[in-house]
């Protein structure tokens, strides 16, 4: 699915419209076996610029053998839609997608600041990058937006179900002894349980070494008041 065919008609929908499509794009998720061990992993985050209405976005490439960043691209754009709760997705795809087509080589694995799986319609942001990248996605989120999990040990690499509704919609990751849990869940053509395994391996604190990476470009482009579309 190219992009353009997931956000074209963005602006014309009206929010009723937006949850009925999630729902459609959620059967198009797919979970599949990918190789292990992604060489370059893509992080992307974004922010929001509220005095001058702009959403900023970073697409960050790391390189999971030298453990360094290799590329990073960013964009601006206006903000065209309204915060509604469980419809943020839909604000932050544009600036998104348009950070990731600045980057001049595809990634192998992508991981978003956000929710997958993990969302009331099972189609959260990193469903929608996917989707639209058609590449391996996974949803890296600080917070729970729906479900409960219970039981989780201390230790780096503990995990446990989320779960809504009966069914495991991600997995509640401790990344480091001690530390507050992340909720990793498929944003699409990866399992779970090897989405759990690529973000471990990724990280080295709480958070996954290419979204601090990206977090950090999109913080620095927000703070320089960088003008978009």
């Amino acid at each position: 699915m190219k992009p353009s065919l997931l956000t074209a008609r963005l602006e014309d929908l009206t929010p009723s419209q937006v949850r009925a499509l999630q729902r459609r794009l959620a059967g198009s998720v797919r979970e599949e076996q990918t190789p292990e061990g992604a060489l370059v992993v893509a992080g992307l985050d974004v922010s929001y610029e509220a005095e001058r209405g702009h959403t900023c976005a970073a697409a960050v490439l790391w390189n999971s053998a030298s453990h360094t960043v290799i590329e990073t691209a960013t964009a601006t754009i206006a903000t065209r839609r309204p915060y509604v709760p469980g419809l943020l997705a839909w604000r932050e795809l544009p600036a998104v997608l348009a950070a990731f087509r600045e980057l001049t080589r595809r990634p192998d694995l992508v991981i978003v600041d956000g929710h997958g799986r993990a969302h009331p319609r099972r189609c959260g942001l990193a469903c929608l990058v996917g989707l639209a990248l058609d590449l391996p996605t996974v949803g890296c989120a600080k917070s729970i937006l729906v479900g409960e999990f219970s039981g989780l040990a201390e230790e780096r690499g503990a995990r446990a179900p989320l779960v809504d509704r009966g069914e495991v919609i991600a997995m509640a990751l401790r990344t480091r002894t001690g530390v507050r849990p992340i909720y990793v869940s498929v944003g699409h053509r990866i399992t779970l349980e090897l989405a759990c395994r690529q973000v471990l391996a990724a990280s080295r604190f709480r958070i996954p070494e290419p979204l601090r990476a990206a977090h950090t470009a999109v913080t620095r482009l927000r703070g320089g008041g960088i003008h978009g579309a």
